[in-house]
């Protein structure tokens, strides 16, 4: 009996162990990652890379501080010195986006491990031969990477784990983005091409309360549209669109797929001649009046490649962001709000 109760904490401890979440790294010091952090840190204390602290964290990982600087100038090394001149409102959502996208391809690598899924040697070698020919050979991919103190290690394991999650989601998702005949036939009778005029307002790198000025003055833009003025004479002086701004905000004839989505559903959608609510996208505040749409006139069978692969692409991106989301859902995935 005494022997009994001498294994039943045993047997617990072993299993404890085998559940034991990752830890991050903690940066040490006189290293170019810890001297990157311990700068950012001076406009995000939440950076400092001596508190170390959670940036995300899962069931199975937590991603530190450490390990994520150390992520961020292996990939840059060099090119990391134009953070270290940006505002702490430009700074904290760039951070932010590199966080939440580091720790989903964590995710998506443990998933891949957790399927067994693998790449031969013949692929590995396959994916670096493409990029070192895209250098001029590999010698020079690694002077290159090199010159910019960029790892190259770190680079050429980054090239794998790129291709092991693109093989991760096609084997396990390929199913679920197939393309039916009835989708093919929906999509060969809608618009082909949209053109339309716009008012943009850019928000880029702005703070959120500066944005809530910009919106409230688009709002005011948009009153003056709906109310009759010309909307050529508005864009001419309202738009911060440099590539439509001497046209009178005109983009013509684009197809499906060439513009952001927020703008592409309103180009779309908005009847002809009428004009869009406020649209946001990343670039910032739009307004669209809709000039014209236009069918396709080519044989089905002539366009069905184009339109095939165009939803392929369309549906393989919906079932990754579902099938992310559920992973993230399953491991209680978490960034942490600082």
């Amino acid at each position: 009996m005494k022997r009994l109760l001498f294994i039943i904490p045993m047997v617990l401890m072993l299993i404890s162990g085998c559940g034991k979440k990752e830890t991050g790294i903690k940066l040490k010091k006189d290293t170019p990652a810890y001297e990157l952090a311990k700068t950012l840190s001076e406009k995000l204390d939440y950076l400092d890379p001596e508190k170390n602290n959670i940036l995300a964290s899962t069931r199975t990982f937590d991603l530190t501080v450490g390990e994520a600087i150390k992520k961020l100038y292996e990939g840059d090394g060099k090119s990391t010195d134009r953070l270290k001149t940006m505002k702490a409102e430009q700074l904290k959502p760039y951070i932010d986006r590199f966080i939440n996208q580091f720790a989903e391809r964590k995710l998506l690598l443990d998933a891949a491990q957790e399927t067994d899924i693998s790449l031969s040697q013949a692929e590995i070698d396959s994916m670096l031969d493409l990029q070192y020919k895209r250098y001029g050979g590999e010698a020079k991919f690694d002077s290159i990477l090199a010159g910019r103190d960029i790892n190259v290690e770190f680079i050429k394991k980054d090239i794998i784990n790129t291709a092991t999650i693109s093989k991760y989601l096609e084997n396990t998702l390929s199913d679920s983005a197939k393309v039916t005949e009835e989708e093919i036939m929906e999509r060969y009778k809608k618009d082909k091409t949209a053109s339309v005029r716009h008012i943009l307002l850019m928000t880029q790198g702005k703070s959120d309360s500066v944005k809530k000025e910009i919106r409230k003055k688009m709002e005011g833009i948009l009153a003056e549209a709906k109310s009759g003025k010309d909307f050529a004479e508005l864009v001419k002086k309202h738009t911060e669109d440099p590539g439509s701004k001497n046209t009178g905000g005109l983009y013509k004839d684009f197809g499906r797929g060439k513009m952001v989505k927020a703008f592409e559903d309103a180009a779309f959608s908005v009847p002809i001649g009428e004009i869009s609510d406020i649209v946001e996208t990343r670039y910032g505040f739009h307004i669209l009046k809709i000039v014209d749409r236009k069918k396709e006139t080519e044989p089905l069978e002539k366009v069905r490649p184009v339109i095939e692969k165009e939803l392929t692409g369309k549906k393989r991106n919906s079932v990754t962001i579902s099938h992310l989301q559920k992973l993230k859902d399953d491991a209680e995935f978490t960034v942490i709000k600082y």
